[in-house]
């Protein structure tokens, strides 16, 4: 099979011929039919993520169907599924136990400790392998499976915010103002200054408001999310948040917050950090998703440019998502 390998971060990939790989005890061996193209992938490939193994085959996102299933698995062959970032939990640990598999002690991810879905077969936990709506095909339903599922978990931590601001607005967050809208949210988009078609796009998803994240909303927000990798918009989204309100940071990587005055976070204003998904995230979501409906934007790259997209996304040239195709 082919497979795009980063032998080592801040590299490019490198296309390999690899055998295909054989599912065990537990697994499926899925042959990938598309593998949307993350931010989190960009992070793995520059080295920001210290846990990323290497070499690697990066990739979250993946949509394929069932080849070959390992012992023990009930899956029938050919049923497509989807394959997030979380690939493993150990189902023990303290935080498992409680309900918070997303934060297990053991915890493996596709794509950074796990080989994922830039190749052509990809081998995944069964427990971890989730059934897709039917009114997606498989170009448009990879975006649903990070992008969508931690813009979903993010969303949820903002409580009933009415006026939902949204810093950074790529992937995920093309995703969460559908959900929002259909919520009957009010949104206010952040960009980079100047990024008018970044601005004109979040406008035509039902923003009410979009400008530079270097200014003021038109008026306080409830809650908002930063999407954005920048810690610098931490200070400038709790100075736009009403008294009581909640900052949300959707990232698994952010550059380094800057301190700022403590009066940005007093009166009861709240920051919090989202860690991954759980498979009751994935199954609430991906039900949800035909029922407002989200429709993503996707932009296709055949397997063999899987560096173009990575460049594509580090350069902010996409509206919506970059997915390959196998």
């Amino acid at each position: 099979m082919l497979a795009m390998v980063l032998r080592r971060p801040k590299t490019a990939l490198v296309p390999e011929s690899r055998p295909v790989p054989v599912p065990g005890p537990g697994e499926l061996l899925i042959r990938v039919k598309a593998c949307g193209v993350c931010r989190t992938d960009l992070h793995v490939a520059r080295g920001e993520l210290a846990r990323a193994q290497s070499p690697i085959v990066p990739g979250h996102e993946i949509v394929g169907v069932v080849e070959r299933r390992g012992v023990g698995v009930e899956t029938p062959e050919g049923t497509r599924v989807g394959v997030p970032w979380l690939g493993y939990s150990c189902g023990n640990c303290r935080f498992c136990a409680s309900g918070r598999e997303n934060l297990c002690e053991n915890a493996r991810f596709t794509g950074c400790d796990l080989d994922g879905g830039f190749a052509e077969y990809a081998v995944t936990d069964a427990r971890f392998a989730f059934a897709l709506p039917e009114s997606y095909d498989d170009v448009h339903a990879a975006p649903l499976l990070c992008a969508g599922l931690i813009g979903y978990r993010s969303l949820s931590f903002t409580g009933d915010a009415k006026r939902l601001g949204i810093y950074g607005f790529g992937a995920a967050a093309h995703i969460v103002a559908q959900v929002a809208r259909h919520q009957g949210r009010r949104l206010f988009a952040f960009t980079s200054p100047r990024d008018l078609v970044a601005q004109d796009f979040a406008r035509s998803l039902g923003v009410e408001w979009a400008g530079d994240s270097t200014v003021m909303p038109p008026e306080r927000l409830d809650a908002a999310i930063v999407f954005a990798p920048v810690g610098s918009l931490l200070p400038l989204a709790l100075r736009a948040v009403e008294r009581g309100g909640v900052v949300v940071l959707g990232g698994i990587y952010m550059t380094d917050i800057p301190s700022f005055p403590y009066e940005l976070l007093w009166e009861e204003r709240t920051v919090r950090s989202v860690a991954n998904l759980t498979r009751e995230d994935a199954t609430r979501f991906l039900a949800l998703a035909p029922r407002v409906p989200v429709v993503t934007r996707v932009v296709p790259y055949p397997l063999s440019a899987a560096n173009d997209a990575l460049d594509a996304l580090r350069q902010g040239k996409l509206s919506g998502a970059a997915v390959l195709v196998t």
